[in-house]
């Protein structure tokens, strides 16, 4: 065994990776480094073991990679994948660490062809939606009756055949005016918007439908061009769109005034049904009859009652005449009444004020007068007046006794200063005016000097 080269040994200065640890971190950086990606290629080598994980290679002509697309994902695939198939998928970039095998771990899977068609579909349909073309505000009403209509199709296909059998069937002898067109490949979209335009121009229609049979949606891609859509819009004529089986949906359908699931339920849309029609017209019929006749007996009846109201002008004359003296007997025995009632009332108030008069009164009230005062002597007399009025002299008396003005009288003053009584002369001040009150009359004094 040969030597080592210490030149070539691990030191303290180098870090030494496991195969694991190498493999751990070339992952994180793979899956890192690369957002998820859309990676266009064919299918080889598909395998499904029982985990129901799906591992396959997707290859071109100078180089492949494995790729690995859990059960999970798979699970929502639209399609089986087997090898030779054209795909697009999405995926993240990573490395099977145990082996350290480059791979694509897919999240989702797609025909590539079919897939792009429909990526395209999409975003024109929000691209067109954003500019109100699919709005329901903007669609127009078809007419309920039309009296001519336009097909713009291709004048070979299975679709007009299908259109004008209907139309045949629902309402014979319909004017149809066909606008002829190519359906399908880079010229039809153009010819489409031209028809349109023609029919607009004509004027010859009443509605227009635009129609073509089933297919593919690359087949069916002429009816998703924009200037299809914006010709359907720029249309003065309701439009009425049937492409494809009940399936497919275009964007002239979601541009369109009515769409409809294939060229046969267009033509009915805008043809009416002649049998129902004619069903219709006939319970119309006799619902007017049977509303005809009614009316007539309304008005026979009505015609009765005024027969019945009606009365010869003599006749009528001699009624109201003869209503007349009634009421004119009945006023004169009212008032007759009414001027007896007054009468018999004006007595009766007449005598209430009799009686309450000044003439009956006074007498009374003389008396009741005269009474009262005897009354009062009586009264008197039995008090004792005089004996009342002796006491009333003591009294007053007594009170002259006591009675400051009897002293005031005998020559004494009262002083006030302010409205209080002065009973010493510190109870007021040299110049302090003072009020002396004496037997007969008051003086205002004015303080000179204290003693």
């Amino acid at each position: 065994m040969a030597a080592s080269d210490p030149r070539h040994s691990p030191t303290e200065e180098h870090t030494v990776y496991t195969v694991a640890r190498l493999n751990h971190e070339a992952r994180g950086l793979l899956e890192g480094s690369f957002p998820l990606l859309w990676v266009e290629g064919e299918l080889s080598n598909v395998s499904r073991p029982a985990s129901g994980h799906l591992y396959f290679s997707l290859k071109d002509d100078q180089a492949q990679v494995r790729c690995a697309m859990f059960r999970g994902r798979n699970r929502l695939l639209k399609f089986q994948p087997e090898a030779g198939m054209h795909v697009l998928l999405r995926a993240q970039v990573s490395l099977y660490a145990p082996r350290g095998d480059f791979q694509l771990i897919v999240e989702h899977m797609e025909e590539a062809g079919e897939g792009a068609l429909q990526r395209a579909f999409e975003a024109l349909k929000r691209q067109l939606a954003d500019e109100g073309l699919f709005a329901d505000a903007v669609k127009r009403p078809i007419p309920a009756l039309p009296r001519r209509i336009g097909v713009i199709t291709s004048p070979t296909g299975a679709a007009i055949r299908d259109v004008l059998t209907t139309l045949r069937r629902r309402f014979p002898g319909l004017p149809v005016v066909v606008y002829p067109v190519p359906v399908q490949g880079t010229e039809a979209a153009p010819a489409i918007a031209q028809a349109l335009g023609t029919a607009n121009r004509r004027g010859e229609c009443d509605v227009l439908v635009l129609t073509r049979g089933g297919g593919s949606l690359e087949d069916l891609w002429s009816f998703n061009e924009p200037e299809v859509a914006r010709a359907i819009r720029a249309s003065a004529l309701p439009v009425v769109v049937g492409v494809g089986h009940e399936v497919d949906i275009t964007i002239a359908d979601l541009a369109a005034d009515l769409r409809a699931a294939t060229p046969t339920g267009a033509a009915e849309r805008v043809a009416p049904d002649r049998a129902v029609l004619a069903r219709q017209l006939a319970t119309a019929r006799q619902r007017l009859g049977r509303a005809g006749e009614r009316r007539l007996q309304e008005r026979a009846q009505r015609l009765d009652q005024i027969r019945r109201r009606l009365v010869h002008p003599g006749r009528r004359l001699r009624q109201l005449r003869e209503r007349s003296t009634e009421d004119r007997a009945r006023l004169r025995r009212a008032l007759s009444r009414t001027l007896a009632a007054r009468g018999e009332r004006l007595a009766g108030l007449s005598s209430r004020l009799h009686r309450a008069g000044p003439g009956m009164r006074l007498p009374q009230e003389r008396r009741r007068l005269e009474t009262l005062e005897s009354r009062l002597i009586r009264a008197l007399q039995r008090e004792g007046l005089g004996r009342r009025h002796q006491r009333l002299q003591a009294l007053a008396r007594q009170l002259e006794a006591v009675s400051p003005l009897g002293t005031l009288a005998r020559g004494y003053a009262i002083a006030r200063r302010e409205g209080e009584i002065l009973r010493r002369s510190d109870q007021a001040e040299v110049g302090d005016a003072v009020n002396v009150q004496l037997g007969e009359g008051s003086l205002e004094c004015r303080v000179e000097s204290k003693n």
